[in-house]
């Protein structure tokens, strides 16, 4: 493995263990390759395979990616790359500015414990569903 691979896959490792623990999961390999093979609609994959993730040995393949990705609730290029996923399209949205509000109330939810911002998230989501049907 060259050094440039090496340097990403242990990014990648750096950011799925700070995911796992964002969605309140225990950084474990045994936890990830069961929780995964729950989702996962092809072969499983080992707890070997799960530890190789979490300790940046390998990164896994785009059709794994976007099931770790839908479970933990992060883009897939987030999670690959780091980078925050696209701002939202609609006109309200692309129009409005975050304000001094918005900002303070974003610095306090990177203060809350992993298992509060994992509720914030899936009460946002929620909320967003039910404008979506209206």
């Amino acid at each position: 493995m060259t050094q440039t691979y090496a340097k990403e896959n242990g990014k990648f490792a750096e950011r799925f263990r700070a995911a796992l623990k964002d969605a309140g999961v225990r950084v474990s390999a045994t936890v990830v390759a069961n929780e995964f093979n729950l989702r996962y609609w092809g072969e499983g994959i080992s707890s070997h395979a799960a530890r190789n993730w979490l300790m940046g040995v390998s990164i896994p393949k785009q059709d794994k990616l976007l099931v770790l990705s839908k479970w933990l609730k992060i883009s897939p290029e987030g999670l690959l790359f780091g980078t925050p996923p696209p701002r939202p399209t609609d006109e309200t949205a692309r129009d409005e500015k975050i304000n001094l509000v918005d900002q303070q109330l974003i610095s306090r939810y990177f203060t809350l414990q992993p298992e509060h911002r994992r509720v914030i998230r899936e009460v946002v989501e929620g909320l967003a569903a039910l404008n979506a049907k209206t």
